[in-house]
């Protein structure tokens, strides 16, 4: 049986996001986290050795980290859905993007929800830098968006899936103005109107309002 094992307000939406897409057939446990820390429960931490979210389970499987669960959904499970091959001419913008959220997107997220944890002054010069940088990916995103329906072009692919938990539900943890990326707005519009993300996150996180703009 294939179970996802999902932590509210976390990475492990993209997992749910993707078991819609692909209409598989899946068993979804949820986890609350501790209403002080904000942290995963110690049932969910000794699921693996990470003891963090995204972790699904399929047979004696169990597998952790979000964008080695979703290729591995896709080479067992997708049967060659939502992802690009090699001879398409937008493989590599798909790779690019498959990449740059976990690469940089979600990392530049993490720095600045530690350093706005310091109370560090407004000018100090480590967190302006990070936020310059964090901009960036920003400006690189709205860019991407102005000319294309979705990051690999005209197809929606799990670079998508991938991509959108850092600009939504990540903002509940390191708020940011999307509003300043007009691109990046409508094309929350159009992913969170597809009917899987709506299963998804209403199966997920019931009851969340979804960060959407």
């Amino acid at each position: 049986m294939l179970t996802v094992h999902h932590l509210g307000k976390s990475q492990s939406e993209r997992i749910v996001w993707l078991c819609e897409e692909l209409e598989l057939s899946y068993e979804l446990k949820r986890y609350a986290r501790d209403p002080v820390t904000m942290l995963a429960p110690p049932e969910y931490k000794a699921l693996h050795p990470s003891g963090a979210a995204p972790v699904v389970t399929d047979g004696d499987l169990v597998l952790a980290e979000s964008g080695a669960i979703v290729d591995y959904f896709i080479a067992k499970y997708g049967n060659g859905r939502l992802v690009l091959g090699p001879n398409d001419p937008a493989f590599p913008q798909f790779l690019y993007w498959l990449h740059f959220a976990n690469g940089t997107l979600q990392p530049g997220m993490g720095r600045m929800m530690i350093l706005n944890r310091l109370d560090l002054a407004k000018d100090n010069p480590t967190l302006l830098a990070m936020k310059r940088r964090l901009d960036r990916s920003y400006d690189l995103l709205d860019a991407r968006l102005r000319d294309a329906e979705y990051l690999a072009g005209n197809a929606f692919t799990t670079a998508d899936i991938m991509m959108s938990f850092s600009l939504t539900t990540m903002r509940y943890f390191q708020p940011y103005d999307v509003q300043r990326c007009p691109n990046v707005v409508k094309y929350l519009g159009r992913v969170s109107a597809r009917p899987a993300y709506r299963r998804a996150m209403e199966k997920g996180d019931p009851g969340m309002a979804l960060l959407l703009g």
